[in-house]
């Protein structure tokens, strides 16, 4: 089938389905059904124009992140003829997720999913049905909402720089259609399931609602009926959620699932010419330092957002992402040092990004200390990774996405079970059932949470790696994962672009 078929195809599809999406036939209201919504809408909590105005900016410092953040560093990390391709494939991958994110994307992460719930949403509210400007999502305290436009765009920014992380993996190898289609299957069959499971949930004032009709109940069948009926809101959430699992602003979902995709990505394509024997080195580490730098700026807006509030939390997470940061770029710096024998700018740069990668998913439930703990061991681990292991093990991880990415979101995720403890100067688990109606600090046991921790570490590398490899082999099967040994030779910039990013 020619291409404008395929595409006239899909077209005339997606408005068929635009066309289903309609609201309901209106009716007209007795007048004591037309008080009861009118009450209720007048105790129900409205957002604040704060709120709503931190959640607006959070969304696009994310958004900073991967257009020119993520884009800048990669490319400069790459040789000079694939320094186009690379921002090429950051930039059309944010733009196709943000589009498929709209359509079905938010649908399949933040709905129920009735019979398959545990591990992915439903259709429900795709192409957006039923969402409007006065419809409110909740945030993680009690009556405080915001406009479910601003949460739709505050995770649409994640799904859109998750997928182009993975691509730093095999940089300079990978046919564009290829790459297009693999980040497509990709995002639908694996990131959008991995962010239902970890962050789905019913929110606090479902979970207090049902709390208090609990504890209202008088006699037994009234009691046994409220309590199948927290149940029942307990249990409308993803797996990993339900297993206790605490991943603040995408250890899980985004690093440790992009990080193992990107590791089998380049297994999977094998070494580029000449790794390991010719040189490969950056073409502009100033570039690099750019776009590290943005991407540091954006991680506010990445971690302090995802609170979805603008409260003494979120400034915790700040400060967090700046000691974390900080302390991780050092100690790279100076294990670098003392076991190459110079410091190197590169070095700092990585350090700094494992650092952000390792606060992530700690970064509303550490205390700073226990983050500046974090960022140095982060930056260590992540320095002996990236170096000694990788050149042990000879894989071409072509820009340290999985000693990086993975290696730190799995630090991190472990590391978030331990210092959430409030001897520690962490937070404590949330709790919103003992005292409902407001959040509490939760018993904590060191071995319950790290079970529930080691669940989401290891599901997701299960979940990513297995489907990532599936949906590899599909598109090498059908229109081949690599460009030919002329074309990279060539450079990607011409033989998938044609056209250079330098001109001299």
């Amino acid at each position: 089938m020619k291409l404008r078929n395929v595409l006239a195809l899909g077209l005339g599809g997606a408005a068929l389905a635009l066309l289903l999406v309609e609201p309901s036939l209106a009716q007209t209201p007795t007048p004591e059904a037309a008080a009861a919504p009118a009450a209720a809408a007048a105790a129900a909590p409205v957002p604040n124009k704060g709120d709503t105005t931190w959640m607006l900016i959070s969304s696009v410092l994310v958004l900073l992140m991967t257009v020119p953040g993520l884009a800048l560093f990669y490319g400069g990390l790459v040789r000079t003829k694939n320094m186009l391709s690379v921002l090429t494939q950051v930039f059309a991958i944010a733009c196709i997720v943000c589009l498929m994110w709209v359509c079905y994307g938010y649908s399949l992460a933040f709905t129920n999913g009735a019979g398959l719930n545990d591990f992915v949403g439903g259709f429900s509210k795709a192409f957006l049905k039923g969402v409007d400007p006065n419809s409110v999502a909740a945030t993680f305290s009690n009556g405080v909402v915001i406009p479910e436009y601003v949460y739709i765009a505050f995770q649409m920014t994640f799904a859109m720089i998750t997928p182009g992380l993975i691509v730093g993996a095999f940089a300079e190898r990978m046919k564009f259609s290829a790459l297009i289609v693999f980040i497509v299957l990709w995002t639908t069959f694996i990131y959008f399931p991995m962010a239902h499971m970890v962050w789905y949930w019913g929110g606090p004032d479902v979970v207090a609602a049902a709390a208090k009709a609990l504890a209202a109940a008088t006699d037994e069948a009234s009691k046994k009926a409220a309590q199948d009926a927290l149940d029942a809101v307990n249990a409308d959430a993803g797996f990993l959620f339900k297993k206790g699992a605490l991943d603040f602003a995408g250890g899980t979902v985004v690093h440790i699932n992009a990080g193992i995709a990107g590791f089998v990505g380049c297994l999977i394509l094998g070494k580029r010419i000449g790794y390991g024997r010719d040189l490969l080195a950056p073409h502009s580490l100033t570039m690099t330092t750019i776009g590290a730098s943005l991407l540091w700026v954006g991680w506010f807006g990445f971690n302090a957002g995802s609170n979805l509030e603008s409260n003494g939390t979120t400034a915790l997470v700040m400060i967090n992402t700046f000691v974390a940061t900080a302390a991780a770029a050092v100690s790279w710096l100076f294990v670098e040092w003392a076991m190459k024998g110079k410091p190197s700018l590169l070095g700092m740069l990585s350090g700094a990004v494992a650092g952000l990668v390792a606060i992530t998913p700690a970064s509303g439930f550490a205390g700073p200390m226990g983050s500046i703990v974090l960022g140095l061991v982060a930056g260590a681990a992540c320095f002996i990774m990236c170096s000694s292991v990788k050149n042990a093990l000879g894989y071409d991880d072509s820009l340290d996405v999985f000693g990086v990415h993975c290696i730190g979101g799995i630090i991190g995720a472990f590391a978030t079970g331990i210092l959430v403890n409030p001897a520690l100067g962490g937070v404590g688990i949330p709790d919103y059932t003992t005292k409902p109606g407001e959040l509490v600090v939760g018993s904590y046991d060191l071995v319950t949470q790290l079970t529930a921790q080691g669940w989401a570490v290891g599901l997701t590398i299960l979940w990513s790696g297995i489907g990532s490899a599936i949906l590899y082999k599909l598109v090498d099967f059908t229109i081949g994962l690599r460009v030919t040994q002329e074309e990279e030779r060539e450079g990607l910039d011409i033989a998938d672009h044609g056209e250079r990013a330098y001109n001299y």
